[in-house]
């Protein structure tokens, strides 16, 4: 028998076996694909010569920075895309089908039937003033040509596939009315309205908390099983990847640098963006036996071979007085109602909150969104008015100070905000946004200022004469740097970062933090840590506080929280967290699908006393309330 040879084989295997077993057709084939958008009369080339397939109930991952070209490649494929500055050449087959020469009405059957496509945002691809079950239901009337009556029945039945609770009676409710793992869901089952051949997952899970981010893998791993549909997963967090895909294509300036299975990815990286990718990402357990905060490894992206990561010195002396001491920090959001706006109950956001930090040390405050973590950063600062409790900087009660004293306050105190684009003024340019606190606080007259905006730059790894530029010339990366910057200006003791990292690239991310770790070591800065990035946090900080419904649930050293957590929600927390370990893929998870409870209490709601168990020196639990 001749020897058949196949031009596009499904999956790298032994060649032997393409002799005895027919090739299936791919369900997307995509080849030489390229886009380029058009600026000022000028194409520049964004995705070039792009190539890959995924088969039948196949799930590959498309994994790289920011502006690697991932989420065009996505798009180019939906054709969704501006016709008019955007051009896409090569070819895009589903099914034996090209894509490219379709018009636009045969594309618009397309989506939805056979491709349907899944964003990072839920809540701004969902419309605000329409029910979620409308939204869903009106696909079905659309593309199946269901009856009104119809499509909410089939509309119910996909909200309880999803594993939305009491789908039925939430089917009238408005998107605001579900947390963003929810809202997420109810993007799925629109996706999944119409029985599509293949999901395009765009970065679904990067900005939600680990539980909800391995409650929605989980999910999709399992209707992908039901459904027997494919999944083009697009991401940067190189953990998710390892937890669902078969085959992963790495991208690096609108190129795929490297195509192979998930396992040759992971233990035999080719290309050196691929290994400097791996050799970025956090793992958790990787700090067992080290006492101290430990830098990223720094990466060559030309070699792929990174630096040996070292423990970051203790050069500050820590006094006996702790710069930030917070005792009984209690937050109530009124929630009123009628005529009369009589107060129908509270929002617990925070609950007697207790903690201290000294110079030179790093508090992380973890938990899930809505657990109060932010409410706590934006306490401590007054931001927002706590409704008691005792916030003492340096000895000096914050809380009963007067707007004027407060400002001087400040000085010693700042903020670092999760998006650095939208912490930044952008008609503003940099070095105006950085001078702004210095000339605000009459630090010095213009000379001085232009000096001390330079030193910044310089102190963060930014060149002085970048100053002139705006915020949307720089990468995200160095927006977060440059509001690090600012936050330094006016020399402060206390830094509250607020989710400073968690919508950063991994190679970006560990940037910025051995940034903030040499900042710390050479000015003896005190951090409180707002994360929900376990990692993240296992890697920068001496001591963890859990938080859960408004409360500190577990507080103790970085080491006993991470190797001998008691408390469930701490365990929970840090079973969620994805594992860049392929080998794992198939195992499947228990994880919860409950939502976090909500901290709505009644206006005679009485807050019960908590007890609190040592575990070891410094390591407390709560047992009861």
């Amino acid at each position: 028998m001749a020897r058949i040879e196949f031009i596009s084989p499904v999956l790298d295997v032994n060649p032997k076996y393409w002799e005895s077993k027919p090739v299936k057709q791919p369900v997307l084939s995509v080849s030489n694909l390229m886009c380029s958008f058009r600026a000022d009369g000028l194409w520049s080339s964004v995705v070039q010569g792009v190539s890959f397939d995924i088969g039948a109930r196949e799930t590959v991952a498309v994994v790289g920075e920011s502006g690697s070209g991932k989420s065009v490649t996505a798009l180019s494929i939906m054709r969704l895309n501006s016709p008019r500055g955007t051009k896409i050449e090569g070819s895009v087959k589903l099914g034996g089908k090209e894509l490219l020469s379709l018009s636009d009405a045969e594309m618009r059957q397309i989506r939805g039937n056979d491709i349907a496509m899944i964003f990072q945002e839920p809540m701004t691809s969902l419309n605000p003033v329409l029910t979620i079950g409308f939204q869903i239901a009106e696909s079905l009337i659309l593309h199946r040509g269901l009856s009104r009556a119809q499509a909410e029945n089939e509309t119910i039945r996909l909200l309880e596939k999803v594993r939305i609770p009491a789908a039925k009676s939430r089917f009238h409710e408005y998107p605001h009315r579900f947390s963003g793992g929810m809202r997420q869901r109810v993007m799925i089952a629109m996706a999944l309205a119409c029985k599509p051949k293949l999901l395009i997952a765009d970065e679904p899970t990067t900005a939600l908390d680990v539980t909800i981010q391995a409650q929605i893998l989980e999910l999709i791993k399992e209707l992908q099983q039901e459904d027997g549909m494919s999944v083009l997963f697009i991401t940067h967090d190189m953990g998710v990847v390892a937890e669902i895909a078969d085959r992963t294509v790495v991208m690096y300036k609108g190129q795929a640098v490297e195509t192979a299975s998930t396992d040759d990815i992971f233990n035999r990286p080719n290309h050196p963006y691929t290994r400097s990718l791996l050799s970025a990402v956090p793992k958790l357990g990787s700090m067992a036996g080290r006492s101290r905060p430990m830098r990223f490894p720094v990466v060559d992206r030309s070699t792929g071979e990174a630096d040996v990561p070292v423990e970051v010195p203790d050069t500050v002396k820590v006094s006996e007085r702790p710069v930030l001491e917070v005792a009984g920090l209690t937050k109530r959001f009124e929630v009123k109602s009628g005529l009369f706006s009589t107060v129908k109950g509270c929002v617990h956001a925070v609950e007697n909150v207790s903690f201290s930090i000294k110079a030179g040390e790093t508090l992380a405050l973890v938990g899930e969104s809505g657990c109060g973590k932010s409410t706590t950063g934006r306490s401590v600062m007054r931001l927002v008015e706590p409704s008691g409790g005792l916030v003492l900087l340096d000895g000096v009660d914050v809380l009963k100070l007067s707007q004027n004293e407060l400002r001087h306050q400040r000085n010693h105190m700042q903020m670092i905000f999760q998006d650095p684009y939208a912490s930044l003024n952008p008609r503003m340019n940099i070095g105006t946004a950085i001078a702004e606190p210095l000339l605000i606080n009459g630090k010095g007259g213009q000379s001085e200022v232009a000096d001390k905006v330079a030193e910044l730059l310089q102190k963060v790894g930014l060149s002085p004469d970048m100053a002139k530029r705006f915020p949307h010339e720089f990468s995200g990366g160095q927006r977060q740097r440059i509001c690090i910057a600012r936050a330094l200006a006016l020399e402060p003791k206390l830094i509250v970062a607020d989710e400073a990292v968690s919508a950063l690239d991994v190679s970006v991310k560990s940037q910025v933090v051995n940034l903030m770790l040499d900042l710390q070591a050479r000015m003896g800065l005190a951090y409180l840590f707002i994360s929900h990035d376990m990692a993240v946090v296992e890697r920068v900080s001496h001591r963890v506080a859990v938080m859960y419904l408004g409360e500190i649930v577990e507080a103790g050293s970085r080491e006993a929280i991470f190797q001998n957590p008691q408390h469930p929600y701490t365990r929970r927390l840090l079973s969620a967290v994805p594992i860049a370990d392929p080998a794992r893929r198939l195992q499947k998870r228990t994880v919860s699908n409950d939502e976090i409870k909500s901290p709505f209490r009644p206006a005679d709601y009485v807050q019960p006393v908590r007890q609190y168990r040592e575990v070891t020196p410094g390591h407390t639990v709560m047992i009861s309330g």
